[in-house]
């Protein structure tokens, strides 16, 4: 069998091949991180660039844009303008943030060849995908789209919106630009549950409709915890390396075993936060749809109750990623099935109107 840990570039069997177009430009969002740098030539320049940005992360932010509005139309106060508009502010902003990790990454020296990071996937500036000035330009594209919307909110909805967007643009800063990074603070993934939870949806309800929401808050915090094992996970599957280079993540500072413990916790607060939300009438009986995803929840909690394999089964795709991959599997399909449920709740709403 292939060790995938002997280079970077290696390919672990199982792997399908790269391909071009419309169909690949998919792929980049549905699969887990295809291709690595080795397969670069055989992709059209689109799907360069959506593999570069990990796009199939991207997901995770336009969930959390249609629950927002979702919630927004439960209360029959959904704007369609404002609405759009949030879906590609949050995807913009991701993208944004996974280039920036990357840029960041390497110029301080954290992502090398010998890095996880580079093991799974194509890096955009060590795989020669783009060049450093590329990069930064297309960033600029990017945060200009996204501070142009911003203005957009603060200009609708006045004052609320500025710290709205002020908070969104330090987080995203702090994660991993800033001189000490929430990240070698052991605070990245608490930010990331209060970006994709709290100020993501409860806050994304607001620039919707103009008002704040208890009932949306509570209805953000079972998705934040989602997003905040996903990061979790990748970051006890890279513990070592980390503490190498003295990223002292959340996993490093609490060590394998407990932050395995924190991430069965956050996965099954998930179900008992969705619970709780329809008894408090802050989402519809119909979020319980979630629980076509418990076989994955469980399967997530089994992987998680014990160490990661020395090396990966037979056609595993995304090796050295253990954790964060069953966590990531999980959080797609409870988020798609938590915009079911919502979008269910939001139609009954319009239909009693």
């Amino acid at each position: 069998m292939t060790n995938p840990s002997t280079t970077p570039s290696a390919v672990p069997g199982g792997r399908r091949p790269a391909g071009r177009g419309p169909r690949e430009w998919a792929r980049a969002f549905t699969g887990f991180y295809p291709p690595l740098a080795s397969e670069l030539a055989d992709l059209d320049p689109i799907a360069r660039f959506l593999y570069a940005a990990r796009s199939v992360i991207l997901v995770i932010s336009f969930q959390a844009a249609l629950l927002a509005g979702l919630l927004a139309a439960t209360d029959r106060r959904f704007a369609a303008l404002p609405f759009a508009l949030l879906v590609l502010a949050y995807v913009v902003l991701h993208a944004i943030s996974n280039l920036s990790n990357d840029y960041f990454g390497a110029r301080r020296g954290h992502d090398t060849d010998d890095s996880p990071r580079r093991r799974y996937t194509v890096h955009p500036l060590l795989s020669g995908a783009v060049s450093s000035r590329l990069l930064v330009r297309g960033l600029l594209v990017l945060a200009a789209v996204a501070a142009a919307i911003g203005v957009y909110f603060v200009r609708l909805r006045g004052w609320p919106a500025v710290w709205l967007v002020v908070a969104g643009a330090l987080l995203l800063w702090a994660y991993d630009a800033a001189p000490r990074a929430l990240k070698e603070l052991g605070l990245g993934e608490i930010a990331a549950f209060i970006v994709w939870g709290p100020l993501m949806i409860a806050g994304g309800y607001y620039v919707i409709t103009g008002q704040y929401s208890r009932d949306a808050l509570i209805a953000a915090i079972p998705y934040g915890l989602g997003v905040m094992s996903i990061l979790v996970g990748k970051h006890i599957d890279q513990r070592v390396f980390d503490a190498s280079k003295h990223q002292r993540t959340l996993p490093v500072l609490l060590g394998e075993r407990r932050a395995r413990a924190l991430n069965r916790g956050a996965v099954a607060g998930m179900y008992v936060v969705i619970v709780l939300g329809i008894l408090l009438r802050a989402v519809t009986p119909f979020a319980l749809v979630v629980l076509f995803a418990a076989p994955r929840a469980l399967r997530a909690l089994r992987v998680m109750a014990s160490p990661a394999p020395a090396e990966p089964p037979a056609g595993y795709v995304g090796w050295p990623l253990w954790y964060h991959r069953v966590c990531l599997v999980h959080n797609r399909a409870f988020g798609w099935l938590y915009v079911l449920g919502l979008a269910a709740g939001a139609l009954v709403s319009v239909v009693r109107q």
